[in-house]
């Protein structure tokens, strides 16, 4: 680990020092400050530079010059103390954690432009930035025994401190030395620097720490999402169960209601009647009679509550009829009777509701008749419980007597200890999905989510 920043801040801190340095010590002209990289690699980066002008009022920013510190910088194995190459001031501050100080440019044995071009440097002064290890590492900086000098020794054993920057600053001309009280505000100001990118360092943290908090929080949220995805199908599962085993009822009910009735045909008859229409009419349209022929026959195995049933055959074969009936020749009495038997189609869903034919049945309490019908002919749009509370007890009732009365409060009573256990899930699921956002300002996607798959 080290500083890990965002660059236009470490750049804004680095250019203040840098500035606060110029402005203060009058015979400094230029700043510069490099970043010192994470172990093992340690790579020095020149971050920024700046030119003061003679007026003390202007500094000009940038990293015009080339030099091997420029982005993306020189790792420690290239800067460190090694024998038969020259040495550097960069690698005296970093392995030794001592500043540098340049007060006789012409005898530096650390300026590697006189060892090398036999040019020196300016008069200058290298100070390293320090941070404790507690600071930046966890167990008291463990993670740096991966960092050897050329000796092979472990770097900052025996200190307490990491080396995170060093900050160059250079002098005019025989205006700098050795422990003199610039040097000395430079070392103070190389802590306050230190103490502004740790500053910065630990709102990074924070903010990292924030941000994969969201990510947990949001994979727990997909989890618990998929669950409640999987218990609403179950649910939808178990609903259609119960709109099936309603149908069962009905189809039970009006067997035993319309049996000496003239009126329990009424569907055939309508269904035969629009099937022999359909045989008027010619062999251009044959597959589109035969579809319709099978949605008819298909309509005679439904049993639907009123209002669905409807809307089905107004879909499903009136609708059909309507097309045929504008392309197809067939005479007028033809068509007006196809309109009739839809009608009769229509009214053959209501005969099991019917107040005269139900007043009629006689083997029933009224009371319980009309609660039965209202149940039974009900349009459902979810697992009431309600509902099933009252079919179930109904059922239980001698007065009512179905073909298959035990078989069909057995499914009942079986689906609705299901729904209920769904209820439970799904209540739980999202009680669990609003404690995981809790800490969002109390509002949570759940009810989106539910919308959407709903």
């Amino acid at each position: 680990m080290t500083i890990e920043i965002d660059e236009r801040l470490l750049e804004q801190a680095c250019k203040k020092i840098i500035e606060t340095i110029l402005l203060c010590l009058p015979n400094a002209f230029k700043g510069t400050v490099y970043l010192i990289g994470k172990p093992p690699e340690m790579i020095a980066k020149r971050i920024t530079s700046g030119v003061i002008d003679q007026s003390k009022k202007d500094i000009a920013w940038g990293l015009p010059e080339k030099s091997e510190y420029n982005p993306p910088g020189k790792p420690f194995t290239e800067y460190r103390d090694e024998p038969g190459r020259p040495l550097e001031a960069m690698g005296w501050c970093v392995e030794k954690q001592r500043s540098w100080t340049a007060e006789d440019p012409t005898n530096d044995i650390r300026s590697v432009s006189l060892q090398l071009k036999g040019v020196w440097e300016d008069f200058h002064h290298m100070e390293p930035v320090l941070i404790r290890k507690q600071h930046l590492y966890a167990e008291d900086g463990q993670e740096l025994n991966c960092l050897r000098n050329a000796k092979g020794e472990v770097l900052w054993r025996n200190s307490e401190y990491v080396v995170i920057a060093v900050i160059k600053i250079h002098f005019l001309p025989k205006t700098i030395r050795i422990d003199s009280p610039e040097t000395r505000i430079i070392k103070s100001l190389s802590r306050s620097l230190g103490t502004e990118l740790l500053s910065y360092q630990l709102r990074q943290e924070s903010l990292d720490t924030m941000n994969r908090l969201a990510r947990e929080k949001l994979e727990s949220y997909n989890i618990l999402a998929d669950s409640l995805r999987n218990a609403i199908t179950k649910s939808g599962l178990i609903f259609s169960l119960i709109k099936l085993e309603l149908g069962f009822l009905r189809e039970q009910w009006e067997r035993i209601l319309l049996e000496h009735s003239d009126q329990k045909e009424m569907k055939r008859e309508a269904v035969c009647a629009l099937e022999r229409l359909l045989s008027n009419i010619g062999n251009g349209a044959k597959g589109s009679v035969a579809n319709l022929i099978h949605t008819q026959n298909k309509f005679l195995n439904l049993s639907l509550p009123p209002e669905q049933g409807e809307k089905w055959v107004a879909m499903q074969i009136e609708a059909r009829w309507n097309e045929m009936l504008g392309t197809e020749a067939l005479s007028e009495n033809e068509a007006n009777e196809v309109r009739q038997r839809i009608d009769q189609l229509k009214r053959s869903l209501h005969l099991g509701s019917d107040p005269e034919i139900v007043g009629a049945y006689a083997e029933m309490p009224e009371a319980l008749k009309r609660k039965w019908v209202d149940l039974i002919y009900r349009n459902i749009e979810n697992a009431d419980l309600g509902l099933l509370n009252g079919l179930i007890r109904i059922l239980e009732d001698p007065a009512l007597n179905l073909p298959h009365k035990e078989k069909s409060k057995k499914s009942i009573i079986r689906l609705k200890a299901l729904a209920e256990i769904m209820g439970q899930l799904e209540n739980r699921t999202n009680a669990v999905l609003k404690q995981v956002f809790s800490g969002n300002g109390g509002s949570t996607p759940t009810n989106t989510f539910l919308k959407k798959i709903i």
